[in-house]
């Protein structure tokens, strides 16, 4: 390939030596021949849907996990321009766009191609090609048009997928239920090395992830992995994050181990970017500033006039954790109100100021018939009775944030908001939470449903132990610790049916999958129905 054609297919402005695995010879004019490793070897992926479009997500990787800083996934050039086509049917026979994309050297060469001008309300089928390369197929999907009447969707939401604990075969079993719509809930990956129990699969460099170079490996190693791809091939998703995508327990500039602000925000500005790297993201949602980059998560997603999802971010702009205890627990642990009275400070939040009044303005305003709140937490309070019989509560999830709970309930009631239901993770468990005005008087009347997905493949807490304190807990209808899995929820205008669907061990390629528990919410009637 000569110098003027290798400028016209990658749009750079100067020719830089490519590392092997690259870009070499030539295969027709616009053509060129990737002659060492897949380029495509990261999958592809959908998500941010529109009325009339979504975005797409692919990543140039011919060398997944380089360990070279100065070749991310094998190459070293500048932008490379890659072809794509959007079909009506699975087989790619009824193609109604093709055009052009840009892998940005910036970022790792990713692509984040926002597609527009399509039908409404129904799936699409896409692939990229680069010469001699094409990516898998993979299924998008439109939203309906604006209030436009649907009468069912399926989803399912996953969360806590640590890859040295186990297989995902969770995510297999659930690509073979092809839902409309996966919620990736946080912990899409894990950022530590797994110290506590001999581990299933290693993580591919051996160090924990803090460096530009070592998040996007880690992000390469979760999506060379065969299920994970298969899902993303299958079903578009929203997407949100929970701690590990950056510091175990960390929130806002604040680290669990009391990182210097100044310093810790570096490290978070490089897993954010990994981060977007990596997921079917609108570009204007990935902005810099003086701290480095922030990403707009928060955001909301209208299936027609059935359901809205409120995709919230727990994470950016939170308060910090109440009573911080010096040097290493910055982050989640127990305290009593007595021990801890910022537990009940009014000006602390959990999800800031600002998006706190983005989610209540929202929900005033909703037409829809249900309103899913998707995040990252357990947010029904949760007590834990103590040795000396005092009420504890755990400071890294609602139950650290009182006020700004009651206020989000208070509002859920007063708004009259129609069928709410709160989705979450992160305690690697699964719950079935009726979610009260008021959590101290059992008569108060339930405001919304709550489902909490298990772990992909994280530890759960300890089972028995927890058992124990839910007499102190009757809001708190279904509890497990024991299973690995997700959530699958079959949603109508007239019920919601949730799956709490476990797999039988995560140590095994092969494991197999059943229903733990099955569950009804009924249109007009607040909390679950077993």
């Amino acid at each position: 390939m000569d110098r003027r054609t290798f400028l016209h297919l990658t749009g750079t402005t100067a020719l830089v030596t490519l590392a092997a695995p690259a870009l070499v010879g030539c295969a027709g004019a616009d053509r060129p021949a990737w002659t060492k490793g897949d380029p495509f070897a990261l999958g592809v992926a959908a998500g941010d849907p529109t009325p009339d479009g979504f975005v797409l997500w692919t990543r140039l990787a011919p060398d997944p996990l380089s360990a070279d800083p100065a070749t991310p996934g094998g190459l070293s050039v500048g932008n490379i321009g890659i072809g794509y086509e959007i079909a009506t049917d699975p087989a790619l026979r009824d193609i109604v766009r093709r055009g052009s994309a840009i892998a940005e050297a910036a970022h790792a060469h990713s692509v984040h191609l926002e597609v527009s001008g399509l039908a409404p309300g129904r799936p699409y089928w896409y692939r990229f090609t680069s010469g001699n390369a094409q990516s898998r197929i993979g299924r998008a999907m439109t939203l309906p048009a604006l209030g436009a009447r649907v009468d069912k969707l399926r989803f399912a939401f996953v969360s806590c997928a640590n890859y040295e604990i186990g297989y995902f075969s969770a995510y297999r079993h659930l690509a073979d239920e092809q839902p409309d719509l996966v919620l990736f809930l946080g912990d899409y990956i894990y950022e530590y090395m797994e110290r506590r129990r001999p581990t299933v699969r290693m993580h591919s460099d051996g160090v924990e992830a803090t460096t530009l170079p070592t998040y996007r490996n880690r992000y390469a190693q979760y999506r060379l992995d065969p299920d994970l791809q298969r899902l993303h091939a299958v079903a578009p998703m929203l997407v949100t994050w929970d701690d590990h995508e950056v510091d175990n327990d960390y929130v806002g500039e604040w680290s669990m181990r009391f990182i210097d602000p100044a310093v810790f925000l570096k490290r978070r500005a490089v897993a954010y970017q990994a981060f977007y790297e990596h997921m079917p993201l609108r570009p204007d949602r990935y902005r810099s500033g003086p701290t480095g980059p922030a990403i707009r998560l928060h955001d909301r997603f209208a299936f027609g006039d059935l359901v809205e999802f409120a995709v919230l971010d727990p994470r950016q702009y939170r308060s910090r954790q109440a009573c911080p205890i010096p040097p290493n627990r910055g982050g989640g642990h127990l305290e009593t109100i007595a021990s801890c009275p910022e537990l009940i400070e009014p000006a602390r939040s959990f999800l800031g100021a600002a998006q706190e009044g983005w989610l209540m303005d929202g929900f005033t305003r909703s037409p829809a018939r249900w309103n899913v709140i998707a995040q990252s937490t357990l947010m029904a309070q949760w007590r834990q009775r103590m040795e000396n019989k005092e009420i504890s509560f755990w400071t890294e999830d609602w139950n650290g944030y009182e006020p700004s709970r009651t206020r989000l309930l208070h509002h859920l009631h007063d708004a009259r908001v129609t069928n709410p239901v709160v989705i979450g993770g992160d305690i690697h468990s699964f719950w079935a939470n009726d979610l009260k005005l008021d959590f101290n008087d059992p008569k108060s009347p339930t405001i919304a449903t709550e489902f909490v997905g298990s772990s992909i493949t994280s530890f759960g807490p300890p089972h028995e132990q927890f058992l124990t304190y839910l007499p102190d807990n009757p809001h708190v209808r279904f509890f497990e610790a024991r299973h690995r899995g997700y959530v699958a929820v079959d949603l109508t205008r007239q019920s919601m049916t949730t799956q709490f669907r476990n797999v039988s061990d995560v140590r095994l390629l092969d494991a197999g999958i059943s229903t733990l528990k099955n569950f009804t919410v009924e249109h007009g009637r607040a909390g679950v129905q077993i």
